[in-house]
Order: structure tokens, then sequence, then C-alpha cells
């Protein structure tokens, strides 16, 4: 299967640059400093797929010229990877359909709670329309023809929902995985994977836990995602990895045929 993946956003919840911060990450003049709350564009087979929508949905829609969308996959509820969620708004003017959205129960909930006004009964005009799509930590097949294998990883004590589809994997929001659900990603050539900071943290992997878990998935290459302004900068955080693993950063890009 011929499919490309598209790193839209590489930043924690707050974004880089941070809001009022003068640190030398947020002020850097390096491109890959720039930072978008984190989410993934895939291009299968014509088609494009996005994993979250967060606060920055639109500006990455806008940034990364995504004329079509076929679905959102959600990994899980917290707000920096679903508050974007309404501007899907304009696909269903352009493409003429509901967007299929394919989440798990946890995440319908909340969605179902956040923007309320897309599922009632009388529809106010211009309104997202979704077409809610259950998932659990079973494979499923995106638009009933791309194999997705799930990867459930534990963010604190919320559940989060990592995807491998084919020889990519990705995964954010992880702070403890089970033996078995590490076992569904050995064999990828292309992981991504949360490293917040090298100073542990109660519901993210740091860079230590991040290097540990890369070496028991021993993928061909790892690229940290989900980077907060506390690691450092680009080159910084480089600098103190191994040979296979690279600090991810808005705009790469990997090809797989």
């Amino acid at each position: 299967m011929k499919f490309s993946a598209t790193i839209l956003g590489s930043g924690t919840s707050q974004g880089i640059p941070v809001i009022a911060c003068s640190c030398h990450v947020c002020t850097s003049s390096d491109p890959k400093d720039d930072r978008l709350r984190c989410s993934v564009l895939l291009e299968i087979e014509g088609k494009n797929y996005v994993i979250d929508a967060g606060p920055d949905f639109r500006q990455q829609m806008l940034r990364f010229q995504v004329k079509s969308l076929e679905a959102v996959l959600f990994t899980h509820e917290h707000k920096d990877h679903m508050a974007g969620l309404d501007d899907v708004r304009a696909f269903n003017f352009i493409e003429k359909r509901d967007m299929d959205i394919y989440c798990s129960k946890a995440v319908e909930t909340a969605l179902r709670r956040e923007y309320h006004y897309a599922f009632e009964d009388e529809k106010y005009p211009g309104i997202p329309q979704l077409n809610i799509i259950n998932i659990e930590n079973k494979p499923f097949e995106l638009s009933g023809k791309i194999p997705v294998v799930p990867v459930e990883v534990m963010h604190y004590v919320m559940p989060v929902l990592g995807f491998r589809i084919a020889d990519f994997a990705y995964i954010t929001d992880a702070k403890t995985v089970a033996p078995a659900e590490i076992e569904k990603l050995k064999g990828v050539k292309i992981l991504i994977v949360n490293a917040l900071r090298k100073e542990p943290h109660i519901s993210h992997f740091n860079l230590k836990e991040a290097l540990d878990f890369i070496h028991r998935v021993k993928p061909e290459k790892a690229y940290l995602t989900h980077i907060s302004h506390l690691f450092g900068t680009h080159e910084e955080i480089e600098r103190e990895l191994p040979p296979n693993v690279f600090a991810a950063y808005d705009g790469l890009k990997f090809e797989f045929v």
C-alpha cells in the first residue's frame, strides 16, 4: 500500500511558542521550533485522513493546502486533540457529505458534550455534519479497505489509542504501555512517539521513557513528538538522541510504498 504521512503539528498542549513566554525555545528563529498542536495527515490511495483535530486544525489545513478530507481519527478526548473539529464544516460544504469520525465511546461522549449543537435534532444551519464510527482496541478498516491496528496506551489513567498502518505507527500522550500493546508495534519502520521533556511527568513519556519504549519496539527509525518548550530547541534535542531517533517537526513527511 502506497501512502504518505505528514506531521501537521509536533507540539504539546500549549504549542511552541507558548503565549507570553520569552524563553530561548519560544523565541527561536529556527522554523523547526515553531510547533503547532499534535496532528498527522495521512494520504492513502488518493484520500486524506487526519489523526486528531486540535485547536490548530484550521491553520494546519490551510498551511498544508489540504483540499479534501475523508475522515478524522481521534486518539483521545483532551482539548488539544479535538478542539478544532468544528472546522470540518468547510469540507462538509465542499464535498457535500458528512465527515466520518473514527473514535472511542469516550471520545464520542466528549464530542457530543463539546459540540452538542452538531447532534441536536433541529440543526442550526452551517454546523459541522458528523458521522460517528465507533472503534475499540481491535483492528478496523478505514473507508472499509485500509487496515488499521489500534494500540492502547495509558495517559496517566486515561486510555489513548495509537494507530499502526502498515509500517507506520503513531503514538501520542503515552505514559505506560502494556507488553501486549508493544507487541503490536514490532516490525514497524517508522514510529512516532511522544516525548514531552527530559524531566518526569505524570502522564507523558519523558525523554528517557520514550527512548526505553523505542528500544523495546525496535523500529528502523523513531521520531519524537508532543514536544514542550521545556525540552529545548530542535537542535538541542537532536544532540541528545541516538542515531536512529530524531526530533519530529511540523511539515516532516514520510513516504511508504
